[in-house]
């Protein structure tokens, strides 16, 4: 910011100077007997920071150049001002000729690219992705296993049916079950001498392929003393499971087999148990390679029975 000029010192008394003479105006008459007039003194500076009032004003620095003989130039668009006809801009004028035809087509394809992407969008949504259908094969799983499933291997060695089995159904967007718990009897006794399971689960949303492999898999690591065998020639994948405690005796410890068999999202398990101690009835139970072998025998013809 500059300092405005500080206000000098008085100077010493100066004649009175002439009146300046105005512009157009002539020149006043002088006799040579006049006499000769003091020299003009200059303005003295002021405090004051603007020019003279006399003087012109100074140029904006703002302002635009005047030209000369052009053209008025057109008022520029307000920006803010709504187009016309209710607010609608007015209607392009649709290309003409071939133009125009391969115009549509590019819109059409633009079109349909959209509507498939959107149709795609749409079948991950309700499928949940890629190759996420439940794959059923044609299982079902009936309101009764007890009577939907086979285990007619088991009869021989235990003839005497269970009265009160118990079973289980369950039916859900996501996963239908079905259950049977029997007791097997042979003939003469009061109490059931062994144990029979079965269970058909259909997974309708998820695939249990591998939480199935982790559990039977591996079956023997995560409980003790338990034999784990693959068995071809089930499903996608089954696995042989057993367990025998007694040692060769038929009065102490137990034996117990389960098969689980998996094919596509079904998975279906049978299992046999017996308990042996020196107050059972039963003192000659089957042994564990016999009842291994009744359960692929009615496992796989209880898998051709649920299929229907």
């Amino acid at each position: 910011m500059s300092t405005p000029p500080q206000q000098p010192p008085a100077s010493p008394q100066q004649p009175e100077p002439a009146a300046p003479q105005q512009p157009g105006s002539a020149a006043p008459q002088q006799s040579d007997s006049a006499a000769p007039q003091p020299p003009v003194a200059p303005p003295q500076p002021t405090a004051y920071p603007y020019p003279n009032p006399q003087s012109p004003p100074p140029p904006n620095p703002y302002a635009q150049p005047t030209l000369v003989n052009q053209p008025a130039q057109p008022t520029p668009a307000n920006p803010y001002a709504g187009p016309p006809g209710y607010g609608y801009p007015p209607p392009a004028a649709p290309p003409s000729g071939r133009g125009g035809a391969a115009g549509r087509a590019v819109l059409w394809a633009v079109v349909g690219a959209v509507a498939a992407s959107a149709a795609w969008a749409g079948g991950l949504f309700l499928t949940g992705g890629f190759g996420t259908a439940a794959d059923l094969r044609g299982y079902q799983a009936p309101a009764n296993l007890c009577s939907g499933a086979d285990y007619s291997s088991f009869k021989d060695e235990y003839p005497v049916d269970d009265s009160a089995p118990t079973k289980n159904t369950l039916k859900d967007p996501a996963l239908d079950e079905s259950s049977c718990s029997l007791s097997l009897k042979k003939t003469g006794s009061t109490y059931a001498d062994a144990y029979l399971s079965m269970q058909v689960d259909l997974h309708k949303k998820t695939d249990p392929g591998p939480e199935f492999t982790a559990t039977w898999k591996n079956y023997g690591d995560s409980h003790t003393d338990y034999d784990v065998t693959p068995v071809r020639g089930m499903g996608d994948e089954a696995y042989l499971v057993t367990q025998d405690t007694s040692s060769g005796s038929t009065t102490s410890g137990s034996r117990y087999a389960t098969l689980a068999v998996r094919d596509g999202w079904m998975t279906y398990t049978m299992s046999y148990s017996v308990y042996l101690s020196s107050y059972e009835s039963d003192k000659n139970p089957p042994a564990l390679g016999d009842v291994t072998g009744w359960l692929k025998t009615d496992t796989k013809s209880t898998l051709e029975q649920l299929k229907g």
